[in-house]
């Protein structure tokens, strides 16, 4: 359990369940040594969470204000997304790997190269394969660091579209008509 810990606690990013075999052996039973570590753990301010396909020691929710209070901004690695790169990595994520002429057909307007440019220096997308459309356009998909970031283990963690839907949040009929957020259009042109 010490080892399994150890290479967590040092790792910067999730720990694959292959470098934990190669550290405790193929024949250990990992999910029950992660499970002990959250037992110990539970009084801590931190907690052993499954992420992007691993395993990574991340400080509680409820402590973000006590840590932006303590180092401000400087704690936070990534920027908060605008509306409109916020819904084109929710297009990304849920239709890749998709073509940025398919993300401009959703949203009724050309989504610029400057927008996907942010989502990648981000880390949160990156090329996918070349679509078989004719010019075979560059596709775009999600990173293990869009999981790590919003704290996802796989794609499939991401809520589904009638559950968006019964929530008032998204209309699929409106995306696939290319009418989704008028206001994206607006602020663009703005």
């Amino acid at each position: 359990m010490g080892r399994v810990e150890a290479v967590i606690f040092s790792a910067s990013e999730p720990v694959t369940r292959s470098v934990l075999a190669r550290v405790v052996g193929k024949n250990c039973n990992i999910e029950l040594i992660i499970d002990d570590i959250r037992v110990e753990l539970a009084g801590r301010p931190y907690e052993l969470v499954s992420v992007a396909g691993g395993w990574q020691h991340r400080t509680k929710k409820v402590f973000g204000n006590v840590i932006r209070s303590a180092f401000g901004s400087a704690g936070q690695e990534a920027k908060e997304l605008s509306q409109a790169e916020a819904l084109v990595l929710m297009c990304i994520a849920y239709f890749q790997p998709i073509t940025r002429g398919e993300l401009s057909s959703f949203f009724g307007k050309e989504v610029s190269r400057d927008l996907i440019g942010v989502l990648r220096a981000q880390d949160l997308i990156a090329s996918g394969p070349r679509s078989p459309q004719p010019g075979a356009p560059y596709t775009y998909v999600t990173t293990e660091n869009f999981l790590s970031q919003f704290g996802l283990d796989t794609l499939r963690q991401l809520p589904d579209f009638e559950a968006l839907e019964d929530a008032g949040l998204l209309s699929k009929e409106k995306l696939l008509a290319g009418d989704i957020m008028r206001e994206f259009s607006d602020r663009d042109e703005g």
